[in-house]
């Protein structure tokens, strides 16, 4: 049997429209179908009621259906009645469901879809109450996503002990209910592997999960983070997240990748946590305030303790007249063939802390320079500019084997 490859709803009721014959295909072997605003921007011209009537004529047309993707941006709300019928008539074959519309009265999406085939589930701007982990189980779940979702600490801890097979999880600026004065999200879960978070503020987020390989934090605020697992983690990133206490020291003793950015953390403490990554491939250091920077940081430190390290991004800053990382010690990167190197305000120094970094990396391959210029610039940062490009050129000639690239923002 054959299977229609077209998945967006555009084309399937354009082509409908005008063939008959296109009209029995999409009916027998269409399997997945997508409404997205994106898409099509004649769907933004079209009233809720006129699109729901749209889409299902649309989806009733088809039998068999596993994907159903309805992303509509601004499309108002849609009536709970529709919605229903819609996942009603697919559910027991749907594998993967996509849906961001708000409904007017709120639609329990997980009520329907539960004790299905649903393998991935990701669901925006709508609620989700009263979690029966017994009722509304999700056998096949391996993908959840929750973005702008209003759900309570309880109910997304019961939710994930409904999915036993779950291996990624993104939460994205939930609205987390809660039933006491300190705002604490505690979830749990065996089978986790892929972890996303983002736009969350919380008093505590504990986090327990034995199998877990990526966690990215991103937008966060969070005055504790514990990470409770068995050292499979193998990627770790935090962008932009005000933490005060963070704990993940069970589970670095495989990681491969560090990448923190626009963070404030105090060295020690964290280098505490990190020290046992021996594995590590991948260090990125960017934009980050050191609370406690009279304890030093230097490439010494970081050869030592990485001696896999094949990637190493570091953004150049100057503080009360010290650098953030020193070159202190004599040991090589033997193994970085990739250097990453940024400055958020340039001096004449930058260009001799690149020229020993490049003494440092023998089998150096390829070095990226990242700067940031602003539209306004004085004659002195002008000429330090052009001092830096004429130095670089000229240290660049002693390393021909090296690929040289400039980004600027």
């Amino acid at each position: 049997m054959c299977c229609l490859l077209i998945s967006s709803a555009r084309d399937v009721v354009i082509a409908s429209a005008t063939c008959r014959k296109w009209r029995e295909a999409y009916r027998k072997h269409l399997h997945t179908l997508a409404f997205n605003s994106n898409d099509w921007p004649a769907y933004c011209d079209i009233s809720p009621i006129l699109l729901e009537i749209l889409i299902t004529r649309t989806i009733f047309q088809t039998t068999g259906l596993q994907g159903l993707s309805i992303l509509m941006d601004d499309a108002g709300e849609f009536t709970a009645s529709t919605v229903i019928a819609w996942l009603m008539y697919t559910r027991e074959t749907l594998r993967r469901l996509f849906y961001n519309v708000p409904t007017s009265p709120n639609v329990n999406i997980l009520a329907i879809c539960g004790r299905q085939k649903l393998e991935i589930l990701a669901v925006a701007h709508n609620s989700v109450t009263g979690v029966e982990p017994n009722f509304q189980r999700f056998p096949c779940l391996k993908s959840l996503s929750l973005s702008h979702v209003s759900i309570s600490a309880l109910d997304l801890s019961l939710l994930l002990t409904a999915c036993p097979k779950l291996e990624s999880l993104e939460l994205v600026d939930p609205e987390i209910a809660i039933s006491d004065a300190q705002v604490t999200v505690e979830l749990s879960s065996p089978t986790l592997k892929n972890i996303y978070v983002e736009a969350i503020s919380l008093d505590k987020f504990i986090l327990e999960t034995d199998s877990i390989e990526r966690l990215h934090l991103r937008d966060c605020a969070l005055e504790v983070f514990e990470l409770i697992g068995k050292g499979t983690l193998k990627y770790f990133k935090i962008d932009d997240v005000s933490v005060i206490h963070l704990d993940i020291a069970e589970t670095v003793d495989n990681l491969e990748v560090i990448d923190v950015s626009s963070f404030t953390i105090i060295w020690t403490k964290f280098y505490q946590m990190i020290s046992r990554s021996s594995k590590l491939r991948k260090l990125r250091l960017w934009d980050v305030t050191f609370d406690d920077y009279d304890e030093g940081i230097d490439l010494e430190t970081i050869a030592v303790c990485f001696p896999q390290l094949n990637h190493l991004s570091l953004c150049y800053e100057l503080r009360d007249g010290l650098m953030h990382y020193g070159l202190q010690g004599s040991s090589n990167l033997e193994n970085v063939t990739v250097l990453e190197l940024g400055w958020t305000v340039i001096n004449d120094f930058f260009s001799h802390w690149v020229e020993e970094l490049l003494k440092r990396c023998p089998n150096l391959k390829k070095i990226i320079i990242f700067g940031v210029i602003s539209e306004a610039k004085s004659h002195e940062e002008c000429q330090i500019l052009a001092k830096f490009t004429s130095s670089i050129v000229r240290l660049m000639r002693k390393y021909m084997h090296v690929e040289v690239q400039f980004e600027y923002e």
